[in-house]
């Protein structure tokens, strides 16, 4: 069995690899799969011992499961965390947080500048059970401030943001979350550990859909949520009693993903300064959103806290709705799906495919246009993947 003892003294890039794995008595080098619902005991003490929570072991894979765990332990290496709690999605990964930390009556204060399928969870389903949200802009710190009330429990960004690359300052949100006595939660999706690790950096919670880059591939669907045990213990409750558990499969799927994310996100990270450079330059596109560019509002800050830009960004292209479809349309590489931080260039029309269940007015007040198009920049020949968007954009100065 490895040792871990020195595992606080090792990089990020080694913890990928090494961190969270207990090899067997069969000595196995890759981590195994444990593909069982239940698990068994040699005796009836043994089995009260572990379901009573007196003894160390796994119950039932719904909750515990070697495979699950080795993840779990990998993942909570890397952001820095005391504890991981593995979940079957991103979404269910934010649900099982405020179902466990929030009650009718509490209040959360968020970014406007939330991933659609959050806003319609904060207002429709939260809605219903009493807990009230508030939206501010991301980089507005004085906004957050004021919205704060005393019902407030929860401050909630992702940061950069989907897709126009805004910036939160984690640190700044951490100490206003301090001073009110708030749990601070960053959806750390677009960055990843390798790029960002919001707890260095005063959060206390964590969240992943480990379905983009964490896995890398597109291959699967989970999510996570990292930070202290006291606080993870109330999120492997819910995650035990109502089950939104992840796969065996899934979780030996991002174990292995994670073994290659500082490689993949250093290459993105190039590959998207390469192209949001290139469409800076074309007249057929209004404006690009990437905080690698100097003239991003939030550049400086995004230097600071982040260890690279990342691999999605927007640009608003000429004749709105249609002219944005046409260039879409126009591609013949670039996959059109609303799902990012595959190896595969993604492309994506938000007001209609991401964001399309919000109102015109929270699309508005999100910055959504209907001439954005999100990118998230893949491995592919850089070259490829402009020549792939120049065809629909070139037709747009043509006619």
């Amino acid at each position: 069995m490895q040792d871990d003892s020195q595992q606080d003294a090792w990089s990020l890039e080694t913890l990928a690899i090494r961190a969270g794995h207990e090899r067997t008595f069969e000595q196995e080098h890759a981590e195994p799969i444990f593909p069982t619902s239940s698990f068994v005991y040699d005796s009836a003490a043994e089995a009260a011992r572990k379901f009573g929570g007196h003894e160390a072991g796994n119950v039932y894979s719904r909750f515990t499961n070697p495979t699950v765990h080795t993840f779990e332990r990998r993942l909570a290496a890397l952001e820095g965390g005391e504890r991981c709690v593995a979940t079957s999605s991103g979404m269910s990964a934010i649900l099982s947080t405020v179902l466990a930390l929030l009650s009718a009556g509490d209040e959360i204060v968020a970014s406007r500048s939330l991933f659609g399928s959050t806003v319609s969870l904060f207002d429709k389903y939260f809605g219903k059970f009493g807990i009230t949200t508030r939206y501010v802009e991301l980089s507005d710190l004085a906004a957050w401030e004021a919205a704060i009330t005393p019902n407030t429990r929860l401050l909630f960004a992702e940061t950069p943001s989907n897709p126009l690359s805004e910036v939160a300052d984690i640190a700044a949100l951490s100490a206003l979350a301090k001073r009110n006595d708030v749990w601070l939660a960053i959806d750390n999706c677009f960055l990843t550990p390798a790029l960002q690790q919001p707890i260095a950096l005063g959060a206390d919670l964590v969240i992943h859909s480990a379905t983009k880059y964490l896995d890398g591939q597109g291959r699967a669907v989970g999510g996570a949520v990292v930070g202290k045990h006291d606080v993870l213990e109330e999120v492997f409750g819910v995650v035990r009693t109502c089950g939104p558990c992840m796969s065996p499969f899934n979780a030996w799927i991002f174990t292995k993903g994670l073994e290659t994310l500082s490689l993949r996100m250093k290459a993105h990270c190039e590959q998207a300064q390469a192209l949001a450079e290139w469409l800076d330059a074309h007249p057929a596109v209004n404006k690009v959103f990437y905080s690698g560019l100097v003239d991003h509002p939030q550049h400086e800050l995004a230097k600071q806290q982040q260890d690279g830009f990342g691999a999605v960004l927007g640009f608003e292209v000429l004749y709105g709705q249609e002219g944005a479809w046409q260039v879409i349309d126009a591609t013949r590489m670039l996959s059109i799906t609303g799902n990012l931080g595959d190896v595969k260039t993604t492309i994506t029309h938000p007001a209609t495919t991401t964001h399309g269940r919000l109102s015109d007015e929270q699309r508005a007040a999100a910055g959504i246009s209907p001439g954005l198009v999100r990118v998230a920049v893949g491995l592919e020949n850089q070259r490829d993947i402009q020549n792939d968007l120049a065809r629909g954009l070139d037709a747009l100065l043509a006619g």
